[in-house]
Order: structure tokens, then C-alpha cells, then sequence
């Protein structure tokens, strides 16, 4: 009977996820980030989870911020022409570009132009396949869709993760790839066997696993968190594995505003938070991690640190489940939103209105940030685009049609800390919003006192933060006045 090999003990150790804009800079976070003034064994002890090089998932999906057709948006929606094989052709050059970036070695940056060939070639052969399958009435592309998103995301986290590991070899870390994606992988396993087959042999001791921000698993990630699916892998190994710590390294601190817009001289280093503060941010779209990422790590009793990648020195923000010792304003940021209104004079006493408007927003896979409502009014807060918000305005008004329905542009300012009691910033925001010569159509305040909103016209909403942080967040500075 052979020998069962024995596997080392585990060792403390943190999970670490790099960013895609980081990534395209990861040769100078090697030599400071991984590496830096550490000495052999001191290297270890460090799983890092990293995503696609910057702009890459944009070519391969659609751009995130303006909707450009990437290969699958050029696939699904054109699949019987060849634009799409042009898209992948351009994802093949930009993967290739970055890579040539930050490898300096023609051996190295030989074997990741292979690598890139290989997988375009595998995932080019596969849609091709699928779209001749496709040309038979018993078979839907609408049925493959998920699955075609999945495959082409992939490419992305691997193609980085295997340049990295190359980057960190050649600089003489005993770095691993760790590959989740699935390629040419014919079982179908859920997430945490996917963790758990990809690190079960690993040395922490002596190895530096570089993991794909992606997993291939029955559940399907890119079917529930889209592009959030890296931090809920990242999520998940630190669970799973134990970690001491699980740490995000963006390109900006965690700071009390965007110090862009208020000043760098005014914001300050939150320090210290909790996963509350981390929830509310998420809703205001200022992700300090997905909300379900965090929920992993929380019930995991895994403390998050949110560290700027480029000053690996300061330990950055650390997020865990404790209270705040007192209270105090932390953040003071802002959403630009539209406000969707169904009015109905006979509403009182009538049960169903908001039944309906939940299942229409819920339909067309609107996200509500927040909600008002009165005897006849129910007002939500959304954020969407203007094409989305007109179909929900014509499905409500079809489900309803004695109610107007209407919808506005508008903005909310967040003041946001773990323990806002006693601080009356209902009160002195609306009074600072007022002295700054601007106006809030609307306030809210919720019992447990981690949050205040306040509903701004769009152009106000700059201005309004900056004399909301000024009047809450900078106490020893005097309130903003509209002559400032």
C-alpha cells in the first residue's frame, strides 16, 4: 500500500488580492509589494489573488463604463459574422502588450506570447464550435451565454497569474501558478473544491501560490456577482484556508472623501473601520470589497486591511466587526442616481404597490440604493442608466395605470461612520448644505445611526460633499460659506 504523503503544517498567513489597474504596474509592486526588503523564508506565508491586467476583462466582455462591445457582447449579439474573432484578435494584442510590459526577460515574455496563443486558440476553437452547434434548431445560444461569459473571463485572471509567476521566478520567489479557471477541466466543481483542489498541496513555507481571481465552479460566479466574482474568490480562499488576515491593495487609501475633489490636505487615512461602513460604501458604489466577499470574511472572523499598493509600508485600513471606541463621521461621499416616483391618490390602505414596483426594478436588474415613501408616494433611489429607468417607467405604468410614474435626475451625499450618535449630522449637514448656498430635497436618517443621506440636485452634489466634509469630517475648520 503506497505511503500517504505527508502534508506540511499549515503556518499563518494572509490572502492577498492585487487589482487590475495595480496589475499593469505589477513589475514595481514585485520588487516593493512582494518582495521588497524581505529575505528568503520572510517571502512566504502569502497567497495573492490577482485579476486581469487593466482594460483586459473590458476587451473580453463590454466596457464597464461605456458598454463598448468586447468579444462577448460582439459574439452574443452578431454571432453569425466574424466581428467578434476581430475582438478576440485585439484581446490577443493587448494581453501580449501588458505582459511585454512588465516581463524583461525574451525567454519569459516567449513563454507568456505562448500562453496567450494557447488559450485565445482554445477559447476561439470553443465559440466556433458553439456557434456551428448553434445552427441546428435543438440548440440556443440564449442557453450558453453564462457559460460563454465564464469561459472568456478567465482568460483574463489566468493570463496575468501566469505572467506574474513568471515576474516572481525570474526575480528568484518561489512562486506557484495556481490556475481556478478550469481550463480543459472536465469536472464540474463547486467553489470550494475548486479552492481546495488548487491549494491542497501547497507549502506556504516555501511557495507563493499566485492564484487566478477567477473560478470555474458549478455555482457560477459570473452569473451572481458579474464582475465582483474576483473578490468573492479571494473571499472564499481566505476563509477557507484560514488566513490571519485578508488584504486588498488598491491605488488609493481608504480617506475620509475623494481627496481629489476636498483636497489631500483635508482628507484623512480612515485607519480603522468596520464591515457596517464597508456595506454602506458598497451601496454607494465606493466598494471597499463586494458585500457578499465581506459577508465570507465576517463569518469567517477574518479581519480585512485595505492597503495603497504603492506605499506597502503603511498598514493601510483595517475593517473588522468591532465597534467604533466613539463616535465620529469616517466618510463623507456621494452617488449620482435618479429618483424613481410612483404617486397614487388612492395608495391608503392598499396593499401591493410596492410588490409591484420591486418585482418591475427587480425584472430589469435595477439596483436600489435607498427609498422614501408616504400615504401616497413610494419614491426609490436607483442607480440605472436612462434607457433601463424608461422600461420600468412603461412597465410600472402598465401594471399601474391610474398612478403617475415619473423619475428625475438627482444625487445623494452619504455621511457614513460606524457610530454617528450624538453628533446631530442630520442637523449640521442640512445647516452646512444651506450655509454653502446649496439646497437638499431630501434627508434621511435610519435608527442605527451608521449613515445620513441627503438627496442634492446632480450639479449641487461636489459642492455639497466638500462643505458636508468641511462642516463633519475636518472639525477644526470652520463650516463652508456660500461666500467661500
Amino acid at each position: 500500500m503506497p505511503r500517504r504523503r505527508k502534508m506540511p503544517e499549515p503556518m499563518a498567513h494572509t490572502v492577498e488580492k492585487i487589482g487590475g489597474t495595480s496589475m499593469s504596474r505589477i513589475d514595481e509592486l514585485s520588487d516593493t509589494l512582494i518582495i521588497g526588503d524581505r529575505k528568503k523564508d520572510e517571502l512566504y506565508g502569502r497567497i495573492f489573488v490577482v485579476s486581469a491586467f487593466g482594460g483586459i476583462t473590458n476587451l473580453l466582455l463590454e466596457h464597464k463604463k461605456t458598454g463598448e462591445n468586447g468579444v462577448y457582447a460582439a459574439f452574443v449579439n452578431n454571432q453569425s459574422h466574424h466581428g467578434w474573432h476581430d475582438a478576440l484578435d485585439r484581446v490577443a494584442d493587448a494581453m501580449k502588450e501588458a505582459h511585454f510590459k512588465v516581463l524583461d526577460n525574451p525567454a519569459d515574455i516567449e513563454r507568456a506570447d505562448a500562453f496567450v496563443q494557447e488559450r485565445i486558440l482554445g477559447a476561439r476553437n470553443c465559440l466556433i464550435d458553439l456557434q456551428r452547434l448553434c445552427s441546428y434548431g435543438h440548440f440556443r445560444l440564449s442557453e450558453h451565454m453564462s457559460q460563454i461569459r465564464e469561459l472568456l473571463s478567465g482568460l483574463g485572471e489566468a493570463h496575468s497569474a501566469f505572467a506574474t509567476t513568471l515576474l516572481l521566478k525570474r526575480a528568484g520567489v518561489n512562486a506557484r501558478f495556481v490556475d481556478l479557471s478550469g481550463w480543459h477541466d472536465e469536472g464540474d466543481l463547486s467553489l470550494d473544491d475548486r479552492i481546495r483542489q488548487g491549494i491542497d498541496d501547497i507549502d506556504l513555507a516555501s511557495e507563493m501560490p499566485i492564484v487566478t481571481g477567477y473560478a470555474q465552479c458549478i455555482e457560477g460566479l459570473m452569473s451572481e456577482f458579474d464582475r465582483g466574482y474576483s473578490e468573492v474568490t479571494f473571499s472564499r480562499l481566505a476563509a477557507l484556508s484560514g488566513a490571519s488576515e485578508a488584504i486588498i491593495h488598491k491605488e488609493f487609501h481608504l480617506s475620509s472623501a475623494d481627496p481629489a475633489l476636498v483636497g489631500a490636505d483635508a482628507v484623512r487615512k480612515l485607519g480603522r473601520t468596520n464591515y457596517d461602513v464597508a456595506d454602506q460604501l458598497s451601496n454607494l458604489g465606493m466598494e471597499a470589497i463586494h458585500p457578499k466577499a465581506a459577508k465570507t470574511l465576517r463569518r469567517a472572523a477574518v479581519p480585512l486591511r485595505v492597503t495603497n499598493a504603492f506605499e506597502p509600508k503603511d498598514p493601510g485600513t483595517l475593517i473588522d466587526d468591532q465597534p467604533a471606541e466613539k463616535p465620529g463621521v469616517e466618510i463623507v461621499t456621494g452617488l449620482e442616481l435618479y429618483a424613481l416616483e410612483l404617486f397614487e391618490q388612492d395608495m391608503v390602505g392598499v396593499k401591493g404597490y410596492d410588490a409591484a414596483i420591486l418585482e418591475v426594478l427587480t425584472r430589469h436588474k435595477v439596483r436600489i440604493v435607498s427609498k422614501v415613501s408616504n400615504a401616497n408616494t413610494i419614491t426609490h433611489y436607483v442607480d440605472s442608466s436612462l434607457k433601463v429607468l424608461r422600461r420600468v417607467e412603461k412597465d410600472l405604468a402598465e401594471r399601474c395605470p391610474s398612478a403617475e410614474v415619473s423619475s428625475r435626475a438627482i444625487a445623494m451625499a452619504s455621511v457614513v461612520g460606524r457610530d454617528l450618535n450624538g453628533l446631530s449630522v442630520l442637523t449640521r449637514g442640512l445647516q452646512a448644505i444651506a450655509a454653502a448656498g446649496h439646497e437638499a430635497i431630501g434627508a434621511s436618517q435610519g435608527p442605527r445611526n451608521v449613515d445620513v443621506q441627503f438627496i442634492v440636485d446632480r450639479d449641487a452634489l461636489d459642492p455639497v460633499i466638500i462643505a458636508l466634509h468641511r462642516a463633519l469630517a475636518e472639525p477644526e475648520r470652520p463650516a463652508l460659506s456660500k461666500a467661500a
